[in-house]
């Protein structure tokens, strides 16, 4: 079992990087704690798969060290730390039998025989690939192949970490809930550390209990998946997570009130205060679309928009409206009014978020 830290880590793919632009992964320091569960998550291109490469050895940093229970392994090939990697596609060996496949990692340490039956058979029926075992691995669906090539990752119980690499992109959708509950399974039962990239937040919060968002070769936010929806770091995040993301609309600050345009938002003054306090003039304020509250008839201090549409979508509707300019996505419950040409929105402060230069502001209460 392994603490993983990476610090002051960053890589270029260029010979002499001159700017942030030029870095797939931009300098951070992260700290992987020994026996978590965690999901690297993010869009094609943000920089996940090149850290899990520079984590298991397969990269080595342009800058930075990659310490393993405060040893630093930058060096150290893959072989040596004691690493197992599950990739996007499987990896097998065609011509083995499924057994041999899940024997192979434990063979090539010189485990007695005596004991690699026993744990073959574990894994084989962890996954339920038991039926399975005297089978060649080349007769098999892309999905079997995938739960060997997992099999393979998770068969050594003396590795420090697993890291998956968007391990169910070719799992059959049926099969991917059930597989990501039983990694999860395996986690909680072994507390081995796992490090479990994909683009797929749903993914995500099933199979982790923290969650590092990368945007941009950065991770922009690292929390539960509560967290991550209540109170997102950065407005990428709010973007990311959530069916619709959450609503952005551009500010100003005057000495008693948040303005977009000529219309002033209803918050509170501690609000306008920190605003005032950002120095920058690139200021948010964000809600998700589950925290709008809506009627139909004009109240004290509602903003008033134009209802562009309403999608049904069974236990509840998706209201897409106006506010001035600015399209807003807004949650409406199943029994509830169904507003038409116009409606009135309300943001509760306790679920606005303030953003300046893009991250979250904290707000000071007393």
């Amino acid at each position: 079992m392994a603490e993983i830290i990476l610090k002051s880590l960053a890589h270029s793919y260029s010979e002499n990087p001159s700017s942030p632009q030029d870095y797939a992964i931009r300098e951070m320091s992260h700290t992987w704690h020994q026996g978590g569960a965690y999901a690297l998550l993010g869009p094609s291109g943000c920089g996940k798969s090149t850290l899990l490469n520079i984590i298991s050895g397969l990269l080595n940093p342009s800058e930075g060290d990659v310490i393993f229970d405060q040893r630093i392994v930058n060096d150290l090939p893959p072989e040596e730390r004691n690493i197992a990697q599950v990739f996007q596609f499987p990896v097998v060996y065609d011509t083995m039998t499924v057994f041999d496949n899940l024997a192979f990692p434990l063979r090539n340490i010189g485990t007695p025989e005596s004991k690699v039956k026993p744990r073959v058979r574990e894994i084989a029926d962890i996954l339920d690939l038991t039926a399975q075992l005297t089978r060649k691995a080349k007769n098999l669906t892309a999905d079997e192949k995938q739960k060997v090539s997992m099999g393979r990752g998770l068969v050594r119980d003396d590795v420090s970490a697993i890291l998956f690499d968007e391990p169910l992109t070719v799992i059959d959708p049926q099969l991917k809930w059930k597989l990501r509950r039983k990694l999860k399974e395996i986690h909680e039962q072994f507390n081995i550390t796992m490090i479990y990239v994909t683009h797929d937040q749903l993914e995500a919060s099933t199979f982790a209990d923290k969650i590092a968002v990368m945007y941009a070769g950065q991770v922009v936010q690292f929390g539960t998946p509560t967290e991550l929806f209540e109170a997102p770091a950065h407005t990428f995040v709010g973007y990311f997570i959530g069916s619709p993301g959450m609503n952005f609309i551009p500010v100003s600050a005057t000495s008693e009130a948040l303005m977009y345009g000529d219309l002033s938002i209803p918050v509170g003054q501690r609000l306008v205060d920190a605003a005032r306090r950002c120095g920058t003039d690139n200021l948010k304020l964000g809600i998700r679309p589950e925290f709008i509250e809506v009627a139909v008839a004009p109240g004290d201090g509602d903003l008033e928009v134009s209802v562009k549409d309403v999608q049904d979508l069974g236990t509840y509707r998706i209201m897409s409206c106006y506010l001035g300019e600015e399209l807003f996505k807004v949650r409406l419950n199943e029994d509830q009014p169904l507003p038409h040409g116009l409606a009135y929105l309300r943001f509760p402060e306790r679920w606005l978020g303030l953003y300046a230069d893009e991250y979250r502001v904290e707000i000071e209460h007393g």
